[in-house]
């Protein structure tokens, strides 16, 4: 059984070596890409191995914590932005029943003082013909 196996898994194993070289050949001949390799930096890359390797796995590693940074900087963004916006709703509410309130109170007061205003008219101008009336 284990000999039956061996032939379709060495077939497997070469077809996934044609496909990977295939896939290689096509990056490595992307315009972008031979570009890229005739920079400066990626020739010093490129004679550095090691160094590119640890740039390749300090650049994996470190995605995961900028990642988490930059969900917390939104995270934090969307809060700020939820919370100006209930405060400002509750500055504006706390504003609009102040103004109703003293608007109320300036109504009031406006009524009594028109009332006292218009009793006083009307006794003053009363009295006013009672002593200055002709006899």
């Amino acid at each position: 059984m284990a000999k039956e196996e061996s032939p379709s898994i060495s077939k497997d194993m070469q077809r996934l070596q044609e496909k990977l070289s295939l896939l290689i050949e096509s990056i490595q001949s992307n315009s972008k890409v031979v570009a890229l390799m005739k920079s400066p930096v990626a020739q010093y890359l490129d004679s550095h191995p090691f160094l590119t390797l640890s740039l390749l796995v300090f650049i994996a590693m470190s995605a995961v914590p900028v990642g988490f940074f930059l969900l917390l900087v939104v995270l934090s963004f969307l809060a700020a932005f939820v919370g100006v916006i209930l405060l400002e709703g509750l500055v504006i509410s706390v504003g609009g029943l102040s103004l109703l309130c003293v608007l109320c109170g300036l109504g009031f007061i406006s009524l009594v003082m028109s009332g006292t205003i218009t009793v006083s008219y009307v006794v003053c101008s009363s009295l006013m013909n009672y002593w200055f009336s002709p006899r």
